[in-house]
């Protein structure tokens, strides 16, 4: 399992690293240290507390969240696979993304809750890249 470091984390929920690590610090987040004493967040806690996070509602008031290119990095929060199509969610920073796409693809791609990618919108379709 993917795991992540405040500042990764932090640009994931589209926050700060010091609120990354004060959320880190008040437990509000769970973390384990590397070999090197890094602190590191779960992907699937880290997954699980974006959605959280979202629906409180508490990300930094005036923090703009803004995406260059309409490109949305996050963290994938839910994944539901059909027999031959998958929906896929993506949450990048207060903005939660789905997009659906075959399963075929979910699979080449290696998409798993907790790891990183990026959302790519155009018109009303939105593309799935892995980090």
């Amino acid at each position: 399992m993917q795991s992540y470091t405040i500042g990764q984390a932090a640009r994931l929920l589209g926050v700060s690293p010091d609120t990354a690590r004060r959320w880190a610090d008040a437990g509000r987040v769970t973390t384990h240290r590397d070999e090197g004493g890094r602190r590191l967040i779960d992907g699937r806690d880290l997954a699980a507390f974006s959605v959280d996070l979202a629906k409180a509602g508490t990300a930094e008031e005036g923090t703009p969240y803004t995406s260059v290119r309409n490109a949305f990095p996050g963290i994938v929060t839910a994944i539901k696979l059909g027999d031959v199509a998958a929906q896929v969610e993506i949450q990048a920073g207060p903005h939660r993304l789905v997009s659906l796409l075959t399963r075929e693809a979910v699979e080449e791609l290696g998409l798993e809750v907790g790891m990183e990618a990026t959302a790519r919108v155009k018109s009303t379709n939105v593309h799935i890249d892995c980090a």
